[in-house]
């Protein structure tokens, strides 16, 4: 559905939020220090005000209005919007789009820091059900030199407090984010990290080219085969309960989908193989991937 909002390009969004809404409640991503990520950085980060969502939302037809469900409010972390202001958009959204089902956000851990469990209570009892999370990796070490800026332990707890509060959670994690140095601790780590939560979603996208040449230079990049290897090695050493997987990011060249824990032997058996397969063309199986993407 097209919405006639004038949007500070370049937007991004989840896969699963192609028909939804997208509100622009910040520019840009507060945490913007990450350095394998170049989703925002020709953007400065700001929050736009609540007379300029009420804006956006005017331009929508009274039509639209009755078949909107779903709202994804952008840009990097919108859950770091102070709180009253942040229920006061909750409570718009809910008054102007009668058929409302859920809101959702970008989470940042920064953004987790500024609201207590009670406050996520309250979100949630406003219609924002679900948060997508980027863990990157359950290894601190990498986090580190990631400068994602916070450890592993750290963003468990974050995501704990909001599970803890009923906000349902997705999180993702970078194949190849450590390159060949840290690869096993990368994968056993991330496994680790996803058991202790069972999210309600876990989705893996593979490290590419984004405004992100400094760090992607810095490791020693994996090829087709050693991020099959990885991947395995997350799956044979995951075992989450009531959690979907999905390995559907446009970076991906193995595309994965089940739910734990009833298909987890049938992911292992698919991703084993697929790396037996890729192992008959040589070639392929030791070529860097080269996806990339230049124009954002």
């Amino acid at each position: 559905m097209y919405f006639p909002i004038a949007y500070e390009e370049p937007v991004f969004r989840p896969p699963s939020e192609g028909r939804s809404l997208i509100l622009q409640a910040t520019i840009g991503c507060s945490q913007n220090q990450c350095r394998f990520c170049g989703m925002y950085k020709m953007k400065q980060f700001r929050l736009r005000s609540l007379a300029d969502l009420t804006q956006d939302l005017a331009k929508i037809t009274p039509l639209q209005r009755l078949k909107i469900q779903r709202v994804f409010l952008a840009d990097g972390d919108a859950l770091v919007y102070p709180q009253a202001q942040l229920v006061e958009l909750l409570q718009l959204l809910q008054q102007q789009l009668p058929a409302l089902t859920r809101v959702s956000s970008y989470a940042s851990p920064r953004s987790l820091t500024t609201k207590s469990e009670v406050e996520l209570r309250l979100l949630r009892e406003n219609k924002l059900r679900i948060l997508y999370f980027g863990l990157e990796s359950g290894d601190s070490e990498t986090l580190r030199l990631v400068n994602k800026g916070f450890d592993a332990e750290q963003m468990l707890a974050l995501c704990q407090k909001a599970k803890s509060a009923g906000l349902k959670l997705s999180v993702t994690a970078i194949l190849g984010l450590a390159g060949k140095a840290r690869s096993r601790e990368h994968a056993a780590a991330t496994a680790e990290w996803i058991n202790a939560l069972s999210p309600e979603y876990f989705s893996l996208l593979t490290m590419f080219r984004r405004h992100n040449d400094d760090y992607f230079t810095s490791i020693e990049p994996l090829s087709h085969g050693e991020v099959m290897a990885e991947t395995l090695d997350i799956l044979q050493q995951l075992h989450p309960q009531k959690t979907i997987l999905r390995s559907n990011h446009v970076s991906n060249f193995l595309n994965l989908a089940g739910s734990y824990p009833k298909d987890r032997q049938r992911l292992i058996d698919t991703a084993q193989q697929a790396f037996d397969a890729a192992q008959r063309d040589p070639a392929w199986f030791n070529e860097v991937p080269s996806y990339c993407e230049q124009l954002y």
